[in-house]
């Protein structure tokens, strides 16, 4: 077997199998949701290039395969004479490759457009009984269940219900419309596209299993995050408590939901001390350099 196929494959071990299961314990995870989430994508996207990788590195020559780790490892992408020159066996090796790369990316385009027509048909139906409020820059529903949603991207808007207005104060109705548009403005509706995407190609796979569940928390915890910079605590661990049994559509974001109850004792709860970043950051490395082992053998020995 080419020697050149450690690397990747070690990569795909790591970045599939153990590093989620890292992230999942990770304390620092939850205290900085922004970092885990930028964890999980460089999971994601480094286990899409290393599964992409194996059967290149199967199916090259040892000398093309060493120079494709080397292109790979310091971000040098071939010349256009270099690809010009391509033999087919290099041709067949790219194309391989490539066609791995296609599953997880078509996965995520099609989640994205099941995703948008669901949030379509939804923004369609708000248009026949919803009222907007200038006031509040909001679409308000008639529902006497408390409930603060959003619909993001094309169909962007913040949508509360009746009895929401009723049951929160001015600062809790603040607190929750800034949670909300925190996840509008970030587009976090495109990391659950992929993160769905991933559930459904790899669905044994713990980088996909895990983090279909993690990353929509994370994105709650990020929008949370973002609320508190205009809001106090206590107005938004109330507002979360209040609408913590409000319903939303399956592709909206909630103010409330099932994972209300874990974010406010986090959002009540003392911070912790210590420096979370560097904590996150000595842990993904310590994962990461378990491949080094496998770089060196591969170029000593080509």
């Amino acid at each position: 077997m080419n020697h050149h196929v450690l690397p990747p494959l070690g990569l795909a071990l790591i970045t599939g199998l153990v590093i989620p299961w890292l992230l999942v314990r990770a304390r620092w995870a939850q205290q900085v949701p922004r970092m885990g989430l930028a964890a999980w994508i460089v999971c994601g996207a480094v286990f899409a290039l290393a599964t992409a990788m194996l059967p290149a590195q199967l199916l090259l020559p040892a000398e093309s395969s060493h120079r494709l780790i080397d292109a790979v490892m310091t971000l040098t992408p071939p010349s256009g004479a270099r690809l010009a020159a391509a033999s087919g066996r290099e041709a067949l090796a790219a194309a391989a490759a490539l066609a791995v790369l296609t599953v997880p990316v078509t996965g995520f385009v099609r989640e994205l457009a099941r995703a948008r027509r669901a949030r379509g048909r939804h923004a369609e139906l708000l248009r026949l009984v919803g009222r907007y409020d200038a006031g509040l820059g909001v679409t308000v529903l008639e529902d006497a269940r408390p409930a603060v949603y959003c619909l993001p991207g094309r169909s962007r808007r913040v949508v509360v219900s009746s009895g929401a207005l009723e049951v929160l104060t001015e600062q809790e109705l603040a607190a929750a419309l800034a949670h909300e548009r925190a996840h509008i403005g970030g587009r976090h509706h495109l990391l659950v596209a992929a993160a769905g995407a991933y559930c459904a190609v790899f669905r044994r796979l713990p980088l996909a299993r895990i983090g279909g569940r993690a990353v929509p928390l994370l994105l709650e915890m990020a929008a949370d995050d973002r609320a508190l910079r205009g809001c106090s605590s206590d107005a938004l661990a109330t507002a979360l408590y209040a609408l913590a049994s409000g319903r939303a559509p399956r592709r909206a974001f909630a103010a409330g939901g099932p994972s209300a109850a874990v974010r406010m004792r986090r959002i009540l709860g003392p911070r912790r001390a210590g420096r979370p970043v560097l904590r996150g950051v000595l842990a993904v490395a310590a994962a990461v350099s378990t491949v080094v082992p496998l770089m060196v053998a591969c170029c000593w020995t080509s």
